[in-house]
């Protein structure tokens, strides 16, 4: 028995390092490419006349920025998301360099270039930056990398310590409820 759980304590301790030499290399490799999104985003938060910062409730270091194309005056009397809500969008999402990696305007169905989430799903950063909007609201969300996809990558072009900016237009709250 005390073999088999020096075993299984080595085996953890092995996997541990492997995870860590393989974050390590990910860091090495995209050096370059988390200064430069890092650097962008703070050069954006530093625009405080054109963007507004949002910190998450649940973490002080998580901060999102939003900007509102809108007149948020014709809007404010509207509902705005929880985190949990099901929402009803059209967005554009791009890297901090404008290269394009989704959009909901290459769908056609069910309706013209509307998608349905459960805000919660998505990556933390779009959550955050979605409940600071009403239903109507057009708004520009940067989201930092550690508010997005961290140290992953997601397909061929979101690579690890990417800064995400989303183009979002809320059109409406299908499910407006909070779950336990």
């Amino acid at each position: 028995m005390r073999k088999l759980l020096l075993i299984i304590g080595l085996m953890a301790v092995l996997g541990m390092s492997m995870t860590s030499c393989l974050e390590n290399e990910v860091e090495d490799k995209y050096k370059d490419w988390r200064k430069e999104n890092t650097e962008w985003f703070n050069t954006q938060r530093a625009n405080t006349s054109y963007y507004k910062t949002v910190t998450a409730p649940w973490d002080p270091n998580g901060q999102v920025l939003v900007h509102w194309y809108n007149d948020t005056m014709l809007t404010r009397d509207n509902l705005k998301p929880l985190y949990t809500s099901g929402i009803t969008v059209k967005y554009r999402g791009m890297l901090y360099d404008a290269t394009p990696f989704d959009s909901s305007y290459l769908s056609t169905s069910p309706a013209d270039s509307l998608v349905q989430f459960v805000n919660s799903n998505m990556v933390e950063g779009w959550a955050l930056g979605v409940m600071q909007m009403h239903v109507g609201d057009s708004c520009r969300i940067v989201v930092p990398y550690n508010m997005g996809y961290g140290s992953y990558s997601r397909g061929s072009v979101i690579k690890p310590f990417s800064t995400l900016v989303f183009d979002i237009k809320l059109n409406d709250i299908y499910a407006y409820e909070v779950k336990p």
